[in-house]
């Protein structure tokens, strides 16, 4: 199983803070599991500017999802 976390705006676009996933057979990139994510909640956040991290580490899209891992997707930050 997959966690999947959605922070700020991307939550308030998805609906809901949090789902989880069967991983799937032969495993899976973080693009998969936001693909996968967007297919459940019925959005497309592709498009939009992201970022991801896994077991609280930020990571790029192809990085490799394991069996148990959480994934959060976040929009970039800035401050001031």
């Amino acid at each position: 199983m997959i966690h999947v976390k959605f922070f700020a705006s991307v939550r308030e676009r998805v609906g809901i803070g949090e789902m989880s996933l069967p991983m799937p057979e032969g495993g899976a990139t973080v693009a998969d599991i936001l693909a996968l994510a967007e297919g459940e909640a019925g959005v497309v956040l592709q498009g939009a500017h992201l970022l991801a991290a896994v077991n609280l580490r930020h990571v790029p899209f192809s990085d490799v999802v394991r069996d148990g891992d959480e994934v959060a997707f976040f929009p970039p930050v800035t401050g001031g």
